[in-house]
């Protein structure tokens, strides 16, 4: 597998243009629908020509695979310890949505070997060289070795709704990753919202807790509404941004990837070279 992964990293030296950015979509608790934005999202980017790769970090409960109707034959672990090559893990969809399983054990971090670590990293290279975005899925809630993920990662968008319970979990887990990353940068997003004043309310308090309590500027990306379109969709296993598009949450969610994806380049850039720097640093800290 050593002799692989060289041979990747020597592919992945040889392309040209600028590094993904990479992207933590987040939620403080369960059922707010955080894999369902990924997925939409995702292919609301490649509506934007933009070539997008999900990873779902939901490990034991990760669903990305079956709001897509796929059945993935390899995962991230098949590759991490030896099976399989990374371009075998990574899954495609009729529409050119890429996606990567993440299997099982991933959470088992310090016990990994030498070359699963290596491994991990190469694939992240890999991906940061052939994609524009790279969307991390992470699990609901927050745990010592997701932040440390998170902290690598270059970009956050927190998904809460507007029940309190929601907005104060979304907080509490914002709070847990300022407190160890000061630096992040945090997106706000209110999901399944009755109606627009809710969704307004939500987000900015959010935001003004962000600000007053913890010195923390955070941008508001805006809220989708609730929509017959998403269960309709899920039942059907594919994304309402394609079988519905002219649904109110993919109209709104069509002008959130706008505002995203217009944020200063220059910036995205220099986040995106420190993606792999910071990964190794947090692993090689966690391996000690």
């Amino acid at each position: 597998m050593r002799d692989q992964a060289e041979i990747l990293r020597q592919k992945m030296l040889a392309a040209d243009g600028a590094l993904a950015r990479s992207i933590a979509v987040v939620s403080g608790k369960g059922g707010v629908g955080k894999s369902n934005f990924s997925t939409n999202f995702a292919y609301a980017l490649i509506a934007k020509k933009k070539k997008v790769v999900i990873v779902d970090m939901d490990i034991g409960m990760g669903n990305i695979h079956i709001l897509l109707g796929q059945t993935p034959k390899y995962n991230l672990m098949d590759y991490l310890v030896g099976k399989e090559g990374i371009e075998a893990t990574i899954n495609e969809t009729n529409e050119g949505l890429h996606f990567i399983s993440g299997g099982s054990g991933l959470d088992q971090v310090v016990e990994w070997s030498d070359s699963m670590f290596e491994n991990l990293i190469h694939a992240f290279e890999y991906l940061q060289k052939n994609y524009d975005f790279i969307l991390f899925d992470m699990g609901a809630g927050a745990t010592e070795k997701s932040i440390e993920l998170i902290m690598a990662i270059d970009e956050v968008i927190v998904i809460s709704t507007t029940e309190p319970t929601s907005i104060t979990d979304a907080y509490s887990m914002m709070k847990f990753i300022v407190m160890k990353d000061p630096e992040t940068t945090f997106y706000l997003v209110s999901n399944r919202v009755p109606k627009k004043q809710d969704g307004d309310e939500s987000v900015l308090r959010l935001q003004f807790a962000m600000k007053k309590f913890l010195q923390k500027e955070t941008k508001i990306l805006g809220y989708l509404p609730e929509d017959a379109a998403v269960q309709k969709a899920v039942i059907a296993q594919r994304p309402y941004f394609l079988v519905y598009p002219n649904a109110a949450i993919s109209k709104k969610l069509s002008l959130m990837t706008e505002v995203f994806t217009s944020v200063n380049a220059e910036q995205n850039e220099q986040q995106a070279s420190n993606f792999i720097k910071k990964l190794k640093n947090i692993f090689v800290r966690g391996r000690e």
